[in-house]
């Protein structure tokens, strides 16, 4: 067997290519971890204002 010229191994990346993917990759993770957070607390602040609601009607109800 012998192998041609195409067949070598490829390149590393040069390190200011792998430190530019490593800042890309982590402000990635930071915006979608934001994203998510805010959609959790989103889901959280609905259900306060539904909860509150709730009572506020079981309150009035209770009253009158």
């Amino acid at each position: 067997m012998s192998y041609s010229q195409g067949a070598e191994k490829p390149e590393k990346p040069s390190f200011l290519k792998r430190a530019l993917a490593l800042v890309i990759l982590a402000v990635v993770v930071v915006l979608v971890a934001k994203i998510v957070i805010g959609f959790v607390m989103a889901i959280f602040w609905i259900l306060v204002a539904v909860v509150a609601v709730v009572a506020v009607l079981w309150a009035l109800n209770q009253l009158l």
